[in-house]
């Protein structure tokens, strides 16, 4: 029987079970917290901070991330009082900063009543990435290969292969651009060809033996089969062949 613990977030009284975040708590009761750099399929990391809530716990306050802090009996949580407010939109301006002409950092600008920003980095204004690491923790946790990581510090920090090199380890598959929030990533399939242009690396596109489509990386599919201990011909055909 799975343990529940009681806690009040925003003045609602709400049931969890014991061990679960707060953001997720929030978002499974229909309280929107907002979030750059967490994904489901992945571990929490709180590197953009925007899912900031206020706690009070023993009669005291201070700001945590809820997506990495675990719901205890009897906590208060605020997630959108004035000191967590202030700090989102703070975090807003440094992002805008950055990335001024991305559509999410704009909307989430709009949403908390950020019109501009008082810091200045024209250098790194037209930046598109903006450092969530969802790319780089994809590659590791389910992919399983860890083609590039962060690199450098401040604002020279960047995602990139080791020793800003080609990325050898990678395998094509996409999943760092499918699951980039700003479409940073760059990637193209020409002909018989995938080219991942962040990482400078291209890959051979097998090709189906039924409907002679080309339909994944050579590289993926090898590493899957060798992975899985598949048949070296079970991947002859497509899945839409199959």
């Amino acid at each position: 029987m799975k343990e529940l613990t009681t806690l009040t977030i925003d003045n609602r009284k709400i049931q969890a079970e014991k061990g679960a975040t707060i953001l997720r708590v929030a978002r499974d009761n229909g309280i929107e917290i907002p979030t750059l750099c967490y994904n489901e399929a992945l571990e929490p990391y709180g590197a953009c901070r925007l899912c900031v809530v206020e706690i009070i716990r023993d009669g005291r306050s201070r700001l945590v991330a809820s997506c990495l802090y675990p719901i205890e009996e009897g906590l208060i949580v605020k997630t959108a009082s004035e000191r967590v407010i202030a700090n989102r939109k703070m975090l807003v301006e440094l992002l805008l900063a950055r990335c001024s002409r991305e559509k999410a950092i704009q909307d989430l600008a709009r949403k908390l009543g950020v019109e501009k920003t008082p810091f200045r980095a024209e250098y790194l204004e037209h930046n598109r990435c903006i450092l969530c690491a969802l790319c780089v923790r994809t590659c590791q946790e389910v992919v399983g290969v860890s083609a590039i990581s962060l690199v450098n510090r401040g604002v020279k920090k960047e995602v990139a292969p080791p020793f800003l090199e080609t990325a050898k380890a990678c395998i094509g598959c996409g999943s760092c651009v499918y699951i980039c929030p700003t479409q940073c990533i760059e990637m193209e399939d020409i002909g018989d060809t995938r080219i991942i242009h962040n990482w400078k690396v291209e890959f051979k596109l097998k090709k189906c033996q039924a409907c002679g489509n080309y339909f994944a990386p050579e590289a993926q599919l090898e590493y899957i089969r060798k992975k899985w201990n598949l048949p070296e011909d079970f991947f002859d055909v497509c899945l839409n062949c199959r």
